[in-house]
């Protein structure tokens, strides 16, 4: 069968060389040839913490915050503030998320000290089958191939699941919370180092005329830093979805729009259908919450693969050997803690990789299709598995680690990898009440299906799904199924004090199958290591997607590559740009304060009051 190929022009522009301390390292010639990862634009700035007392929004981009913040200060909810701040970032951070695409929330109830789960998971229209994604040959297209066009587009859910959320949440009324949005649409906004990165960079944006219209001048190069952007086509669109709910987006001359891009595209159509968008229904979902110490982490379920896969990884965690840091007291990584986390990753990313799918249409061992993940016997969270996995980490690296048998689970899918991408972007808010909120919404990769429809990017989110529809002749549990929703790797996470159900941590990150351990990381770092969320944040990233081990190309110590390699890890050094942007509930004898933490990687901004 073919390899897939992600072209790096496609991708971004290779990554500077490593500094000259990693060169002279004995594993510098195990530095990655891969491109950097999409959106690796903003540079590497240190932050520091921020703190307030009442509430508080992080994003990933300062405009959204800024709406957030307002939300907030006028008597608004968490999830009003959530509302606000992604309509603002469909405008300023096109290549990431937006209102054509999907993300999944979590909101923390503070009067009842609880959690739901909102899914706005794009689905597959109905007319979509396995082989979407098979070429005339017979094998997996490549990757771009299939991406660029109508072919790989979803049923956007975002703004149906924030208008549930925001019917269960909301506060303020729904429209007041498209203003910002509207009139920074039609007022303009300064294009960033960022986004003109990213813009110069991607080949085939150009190709759709209303996208180059808008992001490239007459000789097709992008839009200058400084360029005031202004996107009255998208003003006019977020003014009818804001008086007119999400009916405006789903249905009506939006709708055949949509469609129309769609399906016409002149070198890739795709399947999507006017009845796809007018009957896309966001789903209400019990979260994953499982006990980890003195704490309740609660994530997202499937679709969600990163929620099974954190959980697993914590219990792993859990099983190390007392005294075992990931982070030393001074914010250095560890090295026997940064082998056991990287083992731990590939432990659950061949779990993953083996049986996570939509549940809805595919059963996890030991459950049912459609119920709720629990640590029941035979699951992939029972004690007695995990325990059996966890001993499995010794003190050289497995380097490929099998999927485990769960009860002896039935072998009737197969593990097929999903070639996802890390365009996407996280905010956490925490009102005046105490409520919060973490999203993680995308749109795939890079500015999506480089396909635009009424002044909005339009998704790929269909090529998260498997390429190949079997493997060794069975089906991949995440093939293209109609109705169904990709796996993701998003993880929006909130902690709770497990005995007083008070909220401790609003976290998350975009980074494509890295969000696993980019979370897994901060969660560790902070709540065993006892780290200051910021500093937990700006710390070096690693892990494994049961692969090579990556490392943060010119961010971890050259020691700690070198103790790995020993180890037999085959290390590499990537681009590992998280987004990683969080509130810590910290509380004494007197008061409690947010700490706001904003990944240096990028260009977010935490505001509280």
């Amino acid at each position: 069968m073919r390899t897939f190929v992600i072209r790096a022009w496609a991708i971004a522009a290779l990554a500077t060389a490593s500094t000259a301390a990693l060169a002279e390292s004995p594993v510098a010639r195990a530095q990655a040839s891969r491109p950097a990862q999409p959106e690796a634009a903003s540079g590497y700035r240190e932050r520091a913490g921020v703190q307030a007392h009442r509430f508080m929004a992080v994003t990933a981009n300062p405009h959204a915050s800024r709406a957030a913040f307002d939300v907030l200060a006028a008597g608004g909810s968490a999830v009003d503030a959530a509302i606000a701040a992604q309509m603002v970032l469909t405008l300023v951070e096109p290549q990431s998320s937006g209102i054509g695409g999907g993300g999944f929330l979590l909101h923390y109830d503070a009067r009842t000290r609880s959690v739901r789960a909102y899914d706005g998971r794009e689905t597959a229209p109905a007319q979509a089958g396995p082989d979407l994604f098979v070429g005339r040959d017979g094998e997996p297209m490549e990757f771009f191939d299939a991406v660029v066009g109508g072919r790989s587009v979803g049923v956007p859910g975002l703004v149906r699941m924030l208008e549930l959320a925001h019917a269960r949440h909301g506060v303020l009324p729904w429209a007041r919370l498209f203003a910002p949005a509207i009139r920074l649409a039609r007022e303009g906004f300064e294009v960033g180092p960022r986004l003109h990165g990213l813009l110069a960079r991607d080949p085939s944006l150009r190709e759709d005329p209303a996208a180059a219209a808008l992001y490239y001048d007459a000789q097709g190069r992008a839009r200058p830093v400084g360029y005031r952007l202004r996107n009255p086509a998208l003003a006019d669109t977020l003014a009818r979805i804001a008086a007119q709910g999400s009916l405006a987006l789903h249905a009506g001359a939006i709708a055949r729009d949509v469609v129309d891009a769609v399906r016409n595209h002149r070198r890739n159509p795709g399947l999507l259908g006017e009845r796809d968008l007018a009957f896309y229904r966001p789903l209400e979902r019990e979260p994953l919450c499982t006990a980890h110490r003195r704490y309740r982490v609660c994530v997202m379920p499937p679709p969600s693969s990163g929620g099974i896969a954190i959980a697993q990884m914590l219990a792993y965690w859990r099983a190390a050997p007392a005294g075992t840091r990931l982070a030393t007291p001074d914010g250095r990584l560890d090295a026997d803690g940064a082998h056991r986390f990287v083992e731990a990753a590939r432990l659950a990313f061949a779990d993953r990789d083996r049986y996570v799918a939509d549940t809805d249409f595919v059963a996890l061992p030991g459950q049912r299709i459609g119920e709720p993940v629990a640590a029941v016997r035979g699951s992939l969270l029972d004690p007695a598995y995990l325990a059996s996995r966890a001993a499995m980490i010794g003190a050289r690296s497995m380097v490929h680690a099998p999927p485990g048998v769960p009860g002896g689970a039935v072998e009737d899918g197969a593990s097929a990898w999903s070639p996802e991408l890390a365009a996407t972007t996280h905010l956490s808010i925490v009102d005046a009440h105490g409520n919060a909120v973490a999203m993680t919404s995308s749109i795939e990769n890079a500015f999506g299906a480089r396909t635009m429809a009424r002044g909005f990017l339009l998704n790929n989110q269909l090529t998260d799904f498997s390429f190949a529809p079997t493997h060794d002749g069975r089906p991949a549990a995440n093939r293209v199924q109609p109705g169904k929703r990709p796996r993701s790797a998003m993880s929006p996470t909130i902690v709770l004090d497990r005995a007083t159900g008070a909220l401790v941590l609003v976290i998350g990150s975009p980074g494509g199958p890295s969000i696993v351990s980019y979370v897994a990381r901060v969660l560790i770092e902070v709540l065993d290591d006892g780290l200051g969320l910021q500093r937990a944040i700006s710390l070096p990233n690693l892990g494994s997607r049961n692969g090579p081990t990556e490392l943060e190309r010119g961010r971890v110590e050259p020691a700690i590559a070198d103790a790995l390699a020993r180890r037999g890890h085959p290390v590499e050094f990537v681009d590992m740009t998280s987004g990683l942007h969080g509130i810590a509930r910290r509380c004494d004898a007197r008061r409690c304060r947010l700490e706001g933490g904003v990944d240096p990687r990028r260009e977010g901004l935490a505001l509280g009051r």
